[in-house]
């Protein structure tokens, strides 16, 4: 999540009593009134509610009554509730409510509208239907899934000037189906102000974004990736919304403090790194606006998980562990989703970034916990990510880098996403893994070995795997939102697209002589911290070829051509990848690592071992069997 300096939209100033009023009537008498919260079209026209409590009037003015106010008012339900019938209103056509509180007329966007004609515009009445096709596709288990992060206004735009699209997006499923990668992350894509962001200043929380096509065009994107075997995961940010072009602020006039009314905490509990504009997490209409938004994107546009955003925000007003500033409703409403996801869709996923290693985020809810499924580590990241950049190999610390393969979360190896890069660590003053490594020459030998090093962890270490868009093919300098990816690279480095490719494979088990990638157990059976090696295994519970995957990493800029390391078991231990191999890099050494025989003797804490060569800066991935 970037940290940036913001602004809240123009406030109105509050003339609005404490507390909310209640007003209640009978429920609207209509054949037509459909149930559901926006705009609900059906056949005879379309249905317009809208929660306004201190509205003394609301009507929904737009393209079918000319936007006249007077032509269609809506009548109160009850708790704050407005609706109404419009019998002409239709899919496509434009509208706003028009609110009266104190006197005073202003026009809102609808909270809850699928579709806006940009964030500053109108909302649009969207036609909920679409033709999914023979959508049998079925989410990977968590042990098989290889996370593949991106954003879609620069992953594949057509150029520096215009932005890319989910259809551009959905035009790279095939390449990322052969790479390997089984579930796309991206970046937030509800509407934002203008056409160039990260995605984290939402403001229509329901909207997807126009200048990437709006939602139609998000549920293609949806349903090419399901073709291709790739599930996507998005990011949802609710830890703040806005600031920018917000209708959601003082939306029916009322506030306190000058804070941003009936969405919003109105005290100090507003207040988040980009404003105070935090939702207000106990008031009941807020939990169920958040919680219709979450369930939307998995049931309505077929989403295969979520990954929520900043949640130390959302659990406690200063996103750290202070008892006096934590946020018990916070915490409460994100187990109050992730259990109805768990009730009614076990087999989608639920990801979490709170980045304080905090095992309660993953805990089951039985057990206490918040109910998410995974969560991003920055205990792997941030040892690893120290050891690759190290200038100097003396300086590489292998114990921490043996702790950082061993972490977990609640006894399970895949309660958390394990990455070297990710939009947060390319940016905001930090760069590519190989820009870091060596600034201004990542292509260099050094950047190249050493990155690859990494990736190979992050493909074998007990985790989730997560690569960022063009890392596959060494994107340099940072991400910034305003520079696509150079596609040209693919090509020129095709070798080290070659490498994440068999990476993968090994990681997802493809070729049937690695299943212990994708085990529960981990071992770092040897630990060298003067010439820089470590080396662990990854098993399952079974037994048999292929179930204990051995990997043998070298921190050093040095060649071992006779390395001695304990082995799990007798036989011969074949070499299934060398990230030296030159096929990847013209510049790699190509240095022959041969498999080994296993020979009695105690080493390790085995009773056998093998002795095996290695290059600089390389990785091994070792199993047995025949093929």
């Amino acid at each position: 999540m970037p940290i940036a300096s913001v602004s809240g939209r123009a406030r109105v100033a509050s003339q609005s009593p404490a507390k909310t009023p209640t007003k209640k009537t009978p429920s609207l008498p209509s054949a037509t009134l459909q149930p559901g919260m926006g705009a609900v079209p059906h056949a005879a026209g379309t249905t317009f509610r809208v929660w306004a409590p201190h509205a003394e009037a609301v009507a929904v003015i737009g393209s079918f009554n000319e936007w006249d106010a007077a032509r269609n008012t809506l009548q109160l339900e009850g708790d704050g509730y407005w609706a109404t019938d419009v019998a002409g209103a239709q899919p496509g056509d434009e509208y706003k409510y028009r609110i009266t509180h104190q006197g005073r007329e202003f026009d809102r966007n609808d909270p809850y509208a699928r579709q806006v004609t940009n964030s500053a515009g109108s909302s649009v009445v969207h036609n909920p239907h679409f033709d999914w096709g023979d959508d049998n596709f079925r989410m990977p288990a968590w042990n098989e899934l290889v996370i593949y992060e991106l954003h879609v206004g620069t992953f594949n735009a057509p150029n520096a000037s215009h932005v890319g699209t989910f259809l551009s997006v959905a035009e790279k499923m095939p390449y990322l189906r052969d790479l390997g990668i089984n579930c796309i992350e991206l970046l937030p894509a509800t509407e934002f102000p203008g056409s160039r962001s990260w995605g984290y200043n939402p403001s229509n929380p329901f909207a997807l974004e126009s200048d990437y096509g709006g939602p139609v065009a998000f549920k293609e994107l949806v349903k090419k990736a399901h073709e291709h075997g790739i599930a996507v995961v998005l990011d949802v940010v609710y830890n703040h919304f806005g600031p920018g072009d917000l209708d959601l602020w003082q939306f029916d006039g009322w506030s306190e403090n000058g804070g941003g009314g009936i969405y919003f905490y109105n005290d100090w509990r507003a207040h988040t790194p980009w404003g105070d504009n935090r939702p207000d997490y106990g008031r009941p209409e807020v939990r169920q606006y958040i919680r219709d938004n979450a369930l939307m994107w998995l049931h309505d546009y077929r989403v295969d998980g979520l990954r929520a955003d900043a949640i130390a925000f959302v659990r406690n007003v200063h996103g750290e562990s202070d008892p006096a500033a934590d946020l018990p409703d916070g915490w409460s409403l994100m187990r109050w989703i992730n259990e109805e996801i768990a009730r009614t869709m076990p087999w989608k996923i639920t990801i979490a970034e709170d980045m304080r290693g905090n095992a309660g985020i993953t805990e089951t809810i039985e057990n206490g916990g918040q109910g998410f499924n995974s969560q991003w580590d920055n205990q792997f990241l941030n040892p690893i990510v120290r050891a690759l950049t190290t200038p100097e190999d003396a300086d590489r610390d292998m114990h921490a880098v043996a702790e950082a393969l061993t972490v977990s979360y609640n006894g399970d190896a895949f309660r958390r996403v394990i990455y070297t890069e990710s939009h947060d660590e390319v940016a905001n003053g930090k760069a590519r893994l190989p820009e870091e490594i060596m600034p201004g020459d990542a292509a260099h030998w050094f950047p190249k070995k050493r990155a690859t090093l990494g990736a190979a962890l992050v493909l074998t270490a007990p985790g989730i795997p997560m690569l960022f868009q063009g890392q596959e093919f060494l994107a340099d300098g940072a991400f910034v939102d305003t520079e696509p990816l150079d596609w040209q690279r693919a090509e020129h480095r095709a070798g080290l697209v070659h490498l994440y490719r068999d990476l993968i494979a090994l990681r997802r088990n493809t070729r049937g002589n690695t299943a212990g990638l994708g085990g529960q157990h981990t071992h770092v059976f040897h630990l060298n911290n003067t010439d820089k090696l470590v080396a662990f295994t990854r098993s399952t519970a079974q037994e048999g070829p292929g179930e204990t995957t051995v990997v043998v990493a070298n921190f050093a800029n040095k060649i071992y051509e006779a390395y001695t390391i304990g082995l799990p078991g007798p036989g011969h231990w074949r070499v299934r990848f060398n990230s030296d191999w030159q096929g990847y890099d013209g510049e790699f050494g190509d240095f022959e690592s041969f498999g080994t025989e296993a020979f009695k003797g105690e080493y390790d804490g085995y009773k056998w071992h093998g002795t095996i060569g290695i290059a600089p800066y390389a990785v091994l991935i070792l199993s047995q069997g025949e093929h």
